[in-house]
C-alpha cells in the first residue's frame, strides 16, 4: 500500500538520508552543507521554512518531495516551490513520484495556492516526460546563483 504523508520531527534521520541520496544521484553531495540540527530548526519549528512529504510503500520509505512557499510579484500570488523529488531506485515505476506530486498539489490547494513551480535539468529527459505526463509545462531557462558573501 502506498501512502504519502507530511514528515515530522521523528523523521529527521530519514529526511537527511534522502537529501544525501538525491545529491549523490546527481553527483552533487559536496554541495549539501546543512545538517540534521539545521533541518530540525528550519523545518520543524513554530515557523517552518520548508515542508517534506514522505512516500511509504508497505511501511517502508520509498521517496520524498520537499517544498517551500514563494511569491510571484508579476502574478501577485503565492506559489509552492518544489525543491526536491526523489524515489529510491527499488520503488521507481510504482507511481511513487506521481503520488508525491499529487500530494504536493493537494497541500498547495489546501493553502489556497494554485501554482506550483520547480526546476529540472535539461538533460533529465525521463523526469521531463514524467512531469509532462502529469500535465506540467516545462520551460527551458537558465538558473543563476550568486553568493551574497
Amino acid at each position: 500500500m502506498l501512502i504519502v504523508r507530511e514528515a515530522c520531527e521523528k523523521d529527521i534521520d530519514t529526511v537527511y538520508d534522502l537529501i544525501i541520496a538525491i545529491a549523490r544521484h546527481h553527483d552533487q553531495e559536496q554541495y549539501v552543507v546543512t545538517d540534521k540540527s539545521e533541518l530540525l530548526k528550519s523545518g520543524f519549528s513554530e515557523n517552518p521554512q520548508f515542508g517534506v512529504l514522505l512516500a511509504e510503500v508497505d511501511g517502508e520509505v520509498a521517496g520524498y518531495a520537499s517544498y517551500t512557499w514563494n511569491y510571484s510579484i508579476w502574478l501577485g500570488i503565492s506559489y509552492m516551490n518544489i525543491d526536491d523529488v526523489f524515489v529510491w531506485e527499488g520503488f521507481r515505476g510504482q507511481k511513487v513520484g506521481e503520488a508525491l506530486m499529487q500530494k504536493a498539489r493537494s497541500v498547495s490547494q489546501l493553502k489556497g495556492v494554485t501554482r506550483m513551480k520547480w526546476e529540472v535539468e535539461q538533460d533529465n529527459l525521463q523526469a521531463i516526460k514524467f512531469y509532462e505526463r502529469l500535465g506540467a509545462t516545462v520551460d527551458i531557462k537558465g538558473v543563476c546563483r550568486w553568493s551574497a558573501s
